[in-house]
């Protein structure tokens, strides 16, 4: 029996429509699907990409296991826009809207009802306005959880970095053997559950080469030591490492995952590696979280050109946990 994955819009003016229709088309997911947006548009995207199924309304959000759920239509509860159906630059009716699917979709994760949420693309400029990193940190934050991470998935090689949305000046400050220890306990953790394997974790330095001008270097003051203390808890972890060569492929063969000091460091090389074969997973949540590894892509709607492949990886991912 598998449970429901509850799908979040997101973005009223995005692709989720788009890559939603198009894995629906070319994957059979195993796991019931229910969709949370606004029924207008959804009605408004079918008619431009000519996209045809059956709509089964949820009325009833306390008793969804009253409903017997397939995908041979599309199970929604909706949530209404009240912003104009043509553009989304009202920002506050973007932000009323984002914020109340949102509140549904933790509202079904809190009742038991599923531990499987996909978030699509959401503006941080527009919906956290300053007041989270990302999405990872809101989220976290609404299950009152202090130990998360962001992950990168591939089934071949996956990324984590150790600050988020933090603007460079401020990394250096953000890295911290207590930090280290945390993110790789929760990768190992995750490995181990999941793909029932000890992860090899190569982490990565921060200053070019490993190496500092500066009387301080992080490098040999903080990251090496917290190598060192994981690799007695016989963790399989490895560094630090120039990131300058750790992408080569005859070193990422090396590892499971590569753990960064910060964003750019690691999602540059896998985006390029792997481009939409990944998906975001927070790591720490008592319930999957997975956002696919793209934003809104708004000068892409309505072109029917978007890639579904990250969407895809996210159900089947999904259907096997």
């Amino acid at each position: 029996m598998y449970k429901p994955i509850v799908i979040v819009q997101g973005e009223p003016n995005s692709i989720l429509f788009e890559i939603f229709f198009k894995s629906l088309k070319e994957y059979k997911i195993k796991s019931p699907v229910i969709l949370i947006c606004s029924r207008r548009l959804l009605i408004r995207e079918m008619n431009k990409l000519n996209f045809k199924k059956k709509i089964n309304t949820l009325n009833h959000i306390k008793n969804l296991g009253d409903y017997k759920l397939n995908n041979k239509c599309i199970n929604l509860i909706n949530v209404e826009y009240y912003g104009k159906l043509s553009n989304s630059k009202n920002l506050k009716n973007v932000s009323n809207y984002i914020k109340e699917c949102l509140d549904v979709a933790f509202k079904i994760i809190k009742s038991g009802y599923t531990n499987k949420f996909i978030n699509g693309p959401i503006s941080k400029k527009n919906f956290l306005k300053k007041k989270y990193l990302g999405m990872t940190e809101y989220i976290s934050k609404k299950f009152l959880t202090k130990k998360f991470a962001m992950l990168i998935y591939n089934n071949k090689l996956s990324v984590c970095p150790l600050t988020t949305h933090v603007p460079i000046n401020r990394v250096s400050k953000k890295i911290t053997k207590k930090n280290i220890i945390e993110k790789v306990k929760l990768i190992n953790e995750f490995y181990v559950k999941y793909r029932n394997i000890k992860p090899k974790i190569a982490v990565l330095g921060l200053n070019p080469h490993c190496e500092s001008i500066n009387k301080f270097n992080e490098d040999e003051k903080i990251i090496t030591p917290a190598v060192k203390y994981l690799s007695k808890l016989k963790l399989k972890v490895y560094g630090p490492f120039a990131a300058d060569t750790i992408f080569l492929s005859k070193n990422r063969e090396k590892y499971n995952v590569i753990l960064g000091m910060y964003h750019d460091q690691v999602l540059t090389p896998i985006k390029t590696l792997y481009e939409y074969d990944a998906i975001n997973i927070t790591l720490g949540l008592p319930f999957f979280r997975i956002s696919p590894d793209h934003g809104p892509n708004i000068s892409m709607i309505g072109k029917n050109i978007s890639n579904p492949l990250s969407l895809i990886q996210a159900f089947k991912f999904l259907d096997k946990n």
